[in-house]
């Protein structure tokens, strides 16, 4: 059982976390300042650099919480589905379904970690490479079992293939948040289906 200032200190992070989210999504890293995040979230300033050294720190912490909670969302999808007994290409489908639902949940995370990807000489992009690799290491794991039990052919690259599928539905539900948010969830995720079943060919 965790001790109330430890439930506590969580729940003021997740706040700071979400203040900083939003204000760097909509200002940029540099424009932001602690005095902003500490206001958004509603707590002393001094509370900001209790919970974390820096702003470059904080930031850092948010991809890892962030992309922390995407890796165990993917993997979940993927555990769910092996449970109902469905093939390793279902929990690689049950896993785009878990990315759409995570980036609908957290817009701006998401926004941000993509924007983030694309930048060079951050401070942050040792961290950046970690976390990304952690999520897409669920979907590497998957792909090889999908090789291993003959579900998916033995020429696929691994490492590529993880790659293109999770960029493919983070693209992917960004386009569809910013320039077709009037469709569903399972439209989106009926269209990137038929790209993983590779029936978008016509075969």
């Amino acid at each position: 059982m965790e001790s109330s200032g430890t439930t506590r200190r969580q729940a003021t992070r997740q706040k700071l976390y979400e203040a900083a989210v939003t204000l760097i999504a909509e200002k940029g890293f540099s424009a932001t300042t602690v005095d902003e995040i500490a206001e958004r979230a509603g707590v002393a300033k001094g509370t900001v650099y209790y919970n974390f050294k820096s702003k470059t720190e904080l930031f850092e912490e948010l991809l890892r919480h962030g992309v922390g909670l995407l890796t165990a969302s993917l993997r979940a999808a993927s555990e769910e589905s092996a449970e109902r007994g469905g093939t390793r290409v279902e929990a690689l489908d049950a896993m785009i379904r878990a990315g759409l639902a995570f980036i609908d949940r957290y817009p701006a995370f998401t926004q941000l970690y993509v924007a983030e990807l694309w930048r060079t000489n951050r401070a942050w992009q040792s961290t950046l490479l970690v976390v990304r690799q952690e999520a897409v290491a669920v979907v590497e794991d998957v792909l090889r079992e999908a090789v291993d039990s003959g579900e998916l052919s033995e020429e696929i690259d691994i490492p590529l293939t993880a790659a293109a599928l999770v960029g493919m539905v983070l693209v992917a539900a960004l386009d569809w948040q910013a320039f077709q948010p009037e469709r569903s969830i399972d439209e989106v995720h009926s269209a990137l289906s038929l790209l993983l079943h590779g029936r978008v060919s016509g075969h």
